[in-house]
């Protein structure tokens, strides 16, 4: 992989800003993230102003951070890559526009990366990829299943048609009065409960196909606590265990579904939900009983994180790829419709 390395990669699409210098075949040599999750927790969620303030405040700390462990200096970069969408336009401006303001003052090449592309290739970073493969991709606001046959190349096989498995996670978990980020909690708390304790439905696994549904399951998760309130102690852990298992299973029937119809048997697992302990082992426990070969992110490469955005702009800007401007699109699509 050859390319104007080394590289400074951005990443500040919701509520981490990140910053990683990615060197000759993709290998990551600094790399900083800065959370806003005390700054959130009290309001339950991330509130996009406050985010994208944040963002403002922390970006040359990490960019200091990551170029120090890497070794190197603004004036030694070959190039720099920013997260261009999707993601909460105002966050995604903060990191696009440093971006920008970098490769026009330093003249180097610059280029803008789909966030979703990052999680897609995370499980990969410092390597080559071996396409083809099948994708699942699973976090706050996105739950899809992707065809990937080369870095580009990506065809969607079905998608979540409402809300995202994060996203069931976080508003289960407020409903049960846990603590913001609420998908953490319930596995925590799942690890000591009985899965099979709460009835709990998997959306849509009864149609054909391999899109997604979860807001059933939320519903669910609501009834429950306004029928009896909200549990305690062993009961709150089989509530959480049920609900983890409720989604975990609807993710692995369709993922089942979509190796059959595809023919694909390498699959990749990741983004920010992909770091789920229940997760993992069952897909590593299907992947073993199927023969499938299966590649999981690294934990701090299934959250968000700039390594994964610089690894796809090394793949891409070592094809020759760059742009005039980095323009940021809040809805940006992987695949385009």
């Amino acid at each position: 992989m050859t390319g104007p390395f080394p590289l400074l990669a951005l990443e500040t699409s919701c509520d981490e800003t990140a910053a990683a210098v990615v060197g000759e075949g993709g290998v990551i040599l600094g790399h900083c993230v800065a959370s806003q999750i005390d700054d959130h927790r009290k309001f339950g969620g991330v509130v996009p102003e406050l985010a994208s303030r944040c963002h403002v405040e922390a970006i040359d700390g990490v960019v200091e951070t990551a170029l120090a462990e890497a070794g190197v200096g603004l004036n030694d970069l070959g190039g720099v890559a920013a997260t261009i969408g999707p993601g909460l336009v105002g966050c995604l401006l903060v990191g696009a526009s440093w971006a920008q303001g970098l490769a026009l003052g330093r003249g180097i090449p610059m280029l803008g990366i789909n966030h979703m592309e990052g999680h897609l290739l995370a499980p990969f970073i410092g390597g080559e990829v071996p396409f083809p493969f099948l994708g699942l991709v699973v976090s706050g606001g996105h739950t899809m299943l992707i065809e990937a046959r080369g870095v580009g190349d990506y065809r969607l096989l079905g998608q979540t048609r409402d809300d995202a498995a994060g996203e069931a996670f976080d508003k289960s978990a407020k409903l049960l009065g846990l603590p913001y980020p609420g998908g953490i909690e319930i596995d925590r708390l799942g690890k000591t409960g009985k899965r099979d304790a709460v009835a709990l439905p998997r959306g849509m696994v009864r149609q054909p196909g391999v899109e997604f549904s979860f807001s059933g399951l939320k519903t669910a998760v609501w009834k429950t606590v306004q029928a009896g309130g909200v549990p305690e102690g062993d009961a709150l852990a089989d509530l959480c265990a049920s609900i983890q298992e409720a989604i975990v299973d609807a993710l692995k029937i369709k993922t089942k579904r979509a190796v059959k119809a595809t023919g694909l048997t390498r699959l990749v697992l990741t983004g920010g939900v992909a770091a789920n302990s229940r997760l993992r082992a069952v897909f590593e426990e299907t992947a073993a009983a199927e023969k499938w070969t299966l590649h999981v992110a690294e934990r701090r490469y299934c959250t968000d994180n700039a390594a994964m955005i610089g690894y796809a702009a090394a793949l891409r800007m070592a094809r020759g790829e760059t742009m005039d401007e980095l323009d940021v699109n809040p809805g940006l699509a992987l695949v385009a419709p």
